[in-house]
């Protein structure tokens, strides 16, 4: 995986917790910085920490998914993508709370991460260096997520639909990127 790819990647899968931290940012009354540190170790962490865990899983699998890895990777990321744009389309409001507990910000942090473990299954039979994946995922999670907060809080909910529409469009776009690159017919 090229590093265009993995900057794609690692943008579409922060959007969820960016649209979320855009939520948790408008729910907060007092916003500092430790606030927005908070958010942004939370979310990247847990974004750098699935991809990992789905690594490991498909190494483990890797002699079985190896020979269909570019459509595992195609279909996983179409399905998590479409249903960001799904997500960005809905009318129904997400819940805000203030809280910054440990509770409140696991929930979260895994319920945006999810999809970054479904996303590290096909990463051993790509090729893919998994600890620069995770940390540059982690690390560009950490920062749209602290800027979500900040956005959040001052302007509101006005950028979560694009958010997540523009995070599903990139997730489907890289995974037909990597279908199309394993049966010859894009050369990168």
């Amino acid at each position: 995986m090229n590093f265009f790819s993995l900057l794609l990647l690692a943008i579409g899968l922060s959007m969820d917790a960016f649209a979320v931290a855009i939520c948790k940012g408008l729910s907060t009354r007092q916003l500092n910085w430790k606030k927005m540190v908070i958010v942004g170790l939370w979310f990247g962490g847990f974004q750098a920490l699935m991809p990992t865990i789905g690594y490991f899983l498909g190494s483990v699998f890797e002699l079985y998914i190896t020979a269909i890895d570019h459509w595992v990777a195609f279909i996983l990321l179409a399905l998590i993508g479409a249903n960001m744009i799904r997500e960005s389309r809905s009318k129904d409001e997400e819940s805000v709370d203030d809280s910054f507990s440990f509770k409140s910000m696991l929930l979260m942090a895994v319920a945006t991460s999810i999809d970054a473990l479904a996303v590290g299954i096909p990463f051993p039979s790509l090729g893919v260096n998994i600890v620069m994946a995770a940390s540059f995922i982690g690390v560009t999670t950490f920062l749209l997520s602290a800027l979500g907060v900040k956005i959040g809080n001052l302007f509101g909910t006005r950028y979560k639909g694009a958010a997540e529409l523009t995070g599903g469009i990139i997730l489907i776009l890289l995974g037909t990127q990597i279908l199309l690159e394993h049966l010859g017919l894009l050369v990168f």
